[in-house]
This record gives structure tokens, C-alpha cells and sequence, in this order.
């Protein structure tokens, strides 16, 4: 196991290094790594051991939800560790480091038994909650039943219920079965260890367990509504959350230091303003009214360019390759889409670089991408199975090639979904509609709200079916940098959710559904990477997914914030987990 971990980051690292030698500029003011436009690539930005003071957060939306068993963005997932420890975590630190997975919760990383079907963890002694309990391995079992088996949490994946082994007749989860056994499958045989047993070997569990086993205790948890009375394990508790609105933080005066290597804890308070309009919260990044835009996504096309000409606000900016992929899903439920030619059309027919510039260009928008894998992770293999042209505006003829074989010789008409506080995303949902126009595919732009994109919109096939909504915007990092990390909960068919789901455009194709099993189990990485090519192959072949940018993002941190690193952990944004203000 140890092997594979070592031999995945090198590759990864590899690739990341290629891609951000590119990032490089003339004018970069700084070679120390403390200050200057791509410094964080460098090392830590003004690093400080400074405590106190309130660092000030901002959203356009708000989260799908702040509880970390309900809750799938990476901005979520990177923001809930100020209040949440899971088993395992992503290491904070510069460059490749920010790859690993290291304990957290747990005391070391998981030991493997029974041929990786079986993984036992130690949780450290001495974390409490913010009520002062001592946390014990059954609250970490109860999250996972929670996250996993409730029909009410339907936001998060869903690995532990298909890679536990199941109670016979199926376990249905906390809320309907009340016995204390609970799913006999996760044992903890005492306060401080917990054993999980598996249906076939995993070889990259550590990297899951990092995901929903923040504990939770029992006797607190209110299903959905636990969102609004969360209880901290991390340095931080909750004072107040109203959605639509604001977050505050506060010191957990029963954290110990003691017991959490990976914290600093350096701000006092710690505030999130949320539904603030993008172009607005950039502007108070750039006069210091602001410190941080937590959705990790980049300023918008409007500030890009007083960013890069302003030599005071690019000292203060990064541009970064990010570890994810920016595509337009096809569902194949929404007639005529439900012919593979028409996908096909789709996918010829959609002109890239419309999308790269309203992303922001090449510069802080990306590289036009050709492939569902992004390069930053392992499996990936360069092919274009749609070409678009040698200017990568769309190949019409083709198109109509296809629009012809899918019996819609004259085109045909759906709908897009955007985030509609994105306005990037919205700005290239107009492109694509343009581009579709030239075949004859005639779209109707739908906007929808970032925090319920997908548990009431496009991740809900219901909605999409009903609407009409052909096509989805999206963008994906890895949950772990591996091929299975990134596309197990993307285009793996027993992904598909009745909402809160990641596979938008349903794929549900048998072959890559057992390449997935087959590649969790194998402990050769070059066997594994073979099987994610394959998968990509197919699913490209199918229509399914349209890959538009391997991202890149122009972020932006004022100079009053400290200890400022990137992780790639999650997809490339700046590390919450140890942030300080002057």
C-alpha cells in the first residue's frame, strides 16, 4: 500500500511540475517565496506565527451544505477542517506535499489486513468536542452510517456503502434502524479503535477515510438540520450559521493542541459572508475589506485584467494550475440526446475557446482539454476522440454528420444549466449556445443557484428529466489524485443519486463499472492507470461528457493574510487549514 501512495504522488508530481514551470512570468518580484505574483508556488506567502484577530470569508452562494457527511464541494471539504477531523487528512504544505494523506483523527494511517479487505484505524486519545465529550470510534462509525445509508444525506458520495460490506437484509441506515449494532460491518471493539471490513480489496482507502468520518456524536445528530447545530472537533465551533446569509466561528475551547499536529489555530474568529455578488467580493479582495473568497474558484473576468496590469495587486496574486476538469455533461435521458449521435453531435459541435475565454483565457482559464482525465492525474493519456477543428472553434461538417445519423438532420433544441452566481460559468454557457448554433442544436440557458446545483437541480435526474436540461456545466477535482479518486463518483452508473449526484449525465456503461472494481483492488499503479485510460476511452466514446478546460485560476490574497499555501488535495486553492491575518 505504501508503495502504490509513494509511486501515485511521484507521478502526479511529475505532471504538476510540467504544468507549473509554465506558470513562471518575467516580472515575478520575488524569488524567496514570501511575497510576488506565483509565490505560492514557491513556498509559504508570509508566514507568521501571529495569533488573533478575525479573517473574513466571502461566498457568491453558500455551501450545499456545511454538514462534512452532507456536503461534496471542495471549498466545503477544505473549509470543514477549521471544525471537523476525519481519520485521515490532506498534508498542509508546499507543492507536492499537499498530496499526501497523513493522519488527522486517527493516530497513523490505516493498517491493512485480509488482502485490503479489512482496515483498522486507532483514533487519537484526548480530542473532545466542543461540549467537552471525549470522542470515541463509535461516533466515527455513526457518521459514516449517517453519510452513507440515510435517504435524507444525499449530498456527499457514496464509497462506504458500496465498498462495505453490507448487513443481511440491507442496513437502511441510523434513522430507520435504532439498534446500537448499527452496521455490522464497522466494528469498534473499543473507545479508541475502529475496523473497517470491506466486499473486495481497496487499495486506496486511506484516501477515503478522509472524507466523512468527522464524528458525530449520536444523541446531537438531526439529519438535515444538524447544519445549523454542528459539534466541533477541530480548532473552531460554529456560533451561528443562516443560510443564504453568514458563518461565524469561534475558539473551541476544548480543542488541544496536544492532540492535533497539523493546526495552528492562528485567528480568533473567523467570519463568512455568504450570496455576495462575485464581481463585488472581488473588488473587496483588491482593497482589503476582504481576505478570502472561499469558493477557491478565481477572481472573475471583470478583475482579471486590473490583477495582472496592477503591480500592487499582482504581488499579491497566484496563477495555478489547478487539479481539475471543466465539462459540459450530456444526458442521455433527455431526448434526442438519448442517441448516442446526438451526443456526438454535441461534443463536435462545441466551440472550446469560446469556453476558455469566458473562463478567462488560457491565462486564468486553462488549457482546452480534449480528454475526461485532467493531465494532473494519474491515468490520464493524451487523445481527442471529438477534434474540433484547428482552431478548436467547433467542426460543424461533423456535426451534421451526426445530427443526420441521430435522425435530427436539422438540429434539435435543449436547455444548459449554469450556476447563476458564477458568472463565468454563466458566461460560457452563453458561448457553447452560440457555438451549438451554428449545427442547428438550439439551447435555452437555465440558471440555478451554486448551492443547490445539485441536491434540487442537476444533480437531480428528476429535475433534469422533467426540465428538458440536456446539458450540465461542471467542474471536477479528484477526491484523491488518483483516476478512481477522480472518476469513480462521475461516471460510474451505481454513482447515479435520486439527488445530490455527481454523474450528471448518468453513465451507466457495465465495462467501466467493473474497470472501476477491477482498479480498486489491484496494487500494480501502471495496471491501474491502464484501466482509468480505458474508462476515459469509453465514456468519450459514449457522448456522455464534453471536457472543455484542464483549469488553471488566478487567485488573489491580500497581503494581510499569513501562512498562505496552495493544495492540490483540493483541486488547486489556497489551504484553509492554517490561514492567519496580520
Amino acid at each position: 500500500m505504501g508503495k502504490f501512495k509513494a509511486t501515485a504522488i511521484a507521478a502526479v508530481g511529475l505532471m504538476l511540475s510540467v504544468g507549473l514551470a509554465a506558470c513562471g512570468s518575467e516580472d515575478d518580484s520575488s524569488g524567496s517565496g514570501d511575497v510576488g505574483f506565483n509565490a505560492v508556488e514557491k513556498g509559504v506567502v508570509n508566514p507568521s506565527e501571529k495569533k488573533g484577530g478575525t479573517i473574513r470569508y466571502a461566498s457568491s452562494d453558500d455551501w450545499d451544505s456545511p454538514d462534512m457527511g452532507d456536503t461534496y464541494y471542495a471549498f466545503s471539504q477544505n473549509f470543514g477542517r477549521l471544525y471537523g477531523r476525519a481519520l485521515t487528512t490532506f498534508k498542509v504544505g508546499t507543492g507536492l506535499e499537499s498530496l499526501e494523506i497523513v493522519p488527522d483523527l486517527a493516530e497513523t494511517l490505516g493498517e491493512p489486513s485480509d488482502g485490503g479487505k479489512t482496515w483498522t484505524y486507532k483514533i487519537r486519545k484526548g480530542v473532545k468536542f466542543d461540549d467537552g465529550t471525549e470522542v470515541t470510534s463509535k461516533d466515527v462509525k455513526y457518521a459514516v452510517e449517517r453519510s452513507n445509508y440515510s435517504a435524507e444525506l444525499q449530498l456527499g458520495p457514496k464509497y462506504f456503502k458500496q465498498y462495505l460490506v453490507d448487513n443481511k437484509p440491507p442496513y437502511k441506515g441510523p434513522y430507520e434502524d435504532k439498534s446500537e449494532e448499527g452496521l455490522k460491518s464497522i466494528e469498534t471493539p473499543d473507545d479508541q479503535t475502529i475496523v473497517f471490513h470491506l466486499n473486495q480489496a481497496f487499495s486506496e482507502f486511506d484516501s477515503l477515510v478522509s472524507m466523512q468520518t468527522q464524528p458525530v456524536p449520536r444523541a446531537k445528530d438531526k439529519g438535515l438540520e444538524y447544519q445549523k447545530s454542528i459539534v466541533s472537533t477541530g480548532p473552531y465551533k460554529i456560533d451561528s450559521y443562516e443560510r443564504g446569509k453568514a458563518m461565524k466561528l469561534s475558539r473551541n475551547q476544548h480543542w488541544d493542541k496536544a492532540t492535533d499536529p497539523l493546526r495552528t489555530a492562528l485567528p480568533d474568529n473567523i467570519e463568512v459572508a455568504l450570496k455576495q455578488n462575485a464581481d463585488d467580493l472581488d473588488q473587496k479582495l483588491l482593497s482589503g475589506a476582504l481576505d478570502m473568497d472561499i469558493a477557491g474558484t478565481g477572481v472573475q473576468g471583470a478583475a482579471q485584467p486590473t490583477v495582472l496590469s496592477n503591480p500592487k495587486h499582482k504581488a499579491n496574486a497566484d496563477n495555478v494550475t489547478a487539479g481539475y476538469l471543466r465539462y459540459m455533461a450530456v444526458n442521455q435521458h433527455v431526448k434526442p440526446l438519448d442517441n448516442v449521435h446526438c451526443r456526438r453531435a454535441v461534443a463536435y459541435a462545441t466551440d472550446k475557446v469560446a469556453a476558455q475565454t469566458a473562463f478567462g483565457g488560457p491565462v486564468a482559464g486553462g488549457e482546452v482539454a480534449t480528454t475526461i482525465v485532467p493531465p494532473t492525474v494519474t491515468g490520464y493519456q493524451k487523445a481527442d476522440r471529438y477534434p474540433v477543428g484547428p482552431e478548436q472553434h467547433g467542426d460543424i461538417a461533423k456535426a451534421k454528420e451526426e445530427l443526420a445519423a441521430c435522425g435530427q438532420p436539422d438540429g434539435f433544441s435543449t436547455k444548459i444549466s449554469a450556476r447563476s452566481d458564477r458568472p463565468k460559468e454563466v458566461a460560457a454557457a452563453q458561448a457553447i449556445q452560440q457555438g451549438l448554433t451554428q449545427a442547428g442544436i438550439k439551447t435555452e440557458i437555465v440558471q440555478v443557484p451554486a448551492g443547490d446545483y445539485f441536491n434540487k437541480y442537476a444533480g437531480t435526474p428528476k429535475w433534469v428529466h422533467d426540465n428538458g436540461v440536456g446539458l450540465m456545466l461542471m467542474a471536477w477535482a479528484a477526491d484523491w489524485p488518483s483516476g478512481f479518486g477522480f472518476l469513480q463518483q462521475i461516471v460510474d452508473g451505481r454513482a447515479i443519486k435520486p439527488s445530490g449526484g455527481t454523474n450528471l449525465q448518468e453513465t451507466d456503461l457495465p465495462e467501466v463499472n467493473q474497470l472501476l472494481d477491477e482498479a480498486a483492488q489491484d496494487t500494480n499503479a501502471e495496471a491501474r492507470n491502464a484501466r482509468y485510460t480505458k474508462v476515459d476511452q469509453l465514456v468519450m466514446e459514449d457522448g456522455g461528457i464534453v471536457p472543455l478546460i484542464y483549469a488553471r485560476l488566478l487567485l488573489y490574497r491580500p497581503a494581510n493574510v499569513t501562512n498562505v499555501t496552495l493544495t492540490h488535495g483540493y483541486g488547486g486553492m489556497y489551504d484553509y487549514l492554517n490561514l492567519g491575518v496580520e
